[in-house]
């Protein structure tokens, strides 16, 4: 069984992975046997990356792209074929955040949201989608979020770009599934990151962040999620076993969507 799960000989490209939850995905496929390159959008992001990748004992390799380029995303891909070989599988997992009303967000500024997370895995997808088709398989990961099915205060432009990822995600499915290339989505719920910290400090008088009660409350397994529990749904999503399944979100949340909450005492 451990077979149809196993990632050898594959090379996956997981984009913006120099830490947080493309880390701890990219992690997870090297130790299922695959062959790990990622990018960012500074040499500073892909050196620490490759450290913090050396220092868990993989061998990954890294690459400056900003993933909006169209030329440089095509050259970027171009290179790792030469250097590499041809990518197997794609995570687009390269995403920013602008916590922002919606009557106080500028133009400008919704479409930095919409061209990083929703353009940026289309432009990445078209560029690596022919040589899955000449290879006869391929997957593609794309990281949605719970703000995919739900919408939220100040994140207007996320909500609208994780929205259009998943009809993405779907509609990648649609047009080439019958290349044998299964395109699906994982939607992580709260996790523990060092972007998440300010949010579960300790107040001076004790008592929980307010957002961190929040979260506990709302979340069936009442804690945060840790990234590498990312890793398990990541390397299903990437390996054999999941040949079948096509145009799927896997929501990772800890149970978030299934539940109205708590009743008030």
């Amino acid at each position: 069984m451990s077979v149809n799960f196993s990632l050898k000989g594959k090379i996956a490209l997981v984009t913006g992975a120099s830490y947080g939850i493309g880390f701890a995905i990219a992690s997870g496929m090297a130790q299922a046997g695959a062959t790990i390159v990622f990018n960012d959008i500074k040499q500073e992001l892909v050196d620490k990356g490759l450290a913090a990748y050396k220092e868990a004992g993989i061998d990954a390799h890294g690459y400056v792209c900003d993933v909006t380029d169209e030329d440089a995303v095509n050259n970027l891909v171009a290179t790792i074929e030469k250097e590499v070989g041809p990518i197997d599988i794609l995570v687009n997992n390269a995403g920013i955040i602008k916590r922002i009303p919606m009557c106080e967000m500028t133009a400008a500024e919704f479409r930095q949201v919409i061209d990083v997370d929703l353009n940026a895995p289309f432009i990445v997808s078209k560029a690596v989608i022919p040589s899955m088709i000449k290879q006869g398989h391929g997957k593609i990961i794309n990281i949605c979020s719970m703000m995919s099915e739900l919408g939220r205060e100040t994140v207007s432009a996320y909500a609208a770009a994780k929205g259009g990822l998943k009809m993405l995600t779907r509609n990648i499915c649609s047009e080439y599934g019958g290349y044998n290339i299964q395109c699906n989505g994982i939607g992580p719920g709260y996790i523990e990151t060092p972007q998440t910290a300010p949010l579960r400090e300790i107040q001076p008088d004790g008592s929980k962040h307010p957002f961190d009660q929040f979260i506990i409350s709302k979340t069936p397994a009442a804690r945060w999620l840790k990234p590498e529990e990312l890793a398990g749904p990541a390397v299903f999503l990437a390996s054999e076993a999941s040949d079948a399944v096509n145009g799927h979100i896997l929501y990772v949340d800890g149970g978030i969507l299934a539940y109205i909450g708590k009743q008030p005492q």
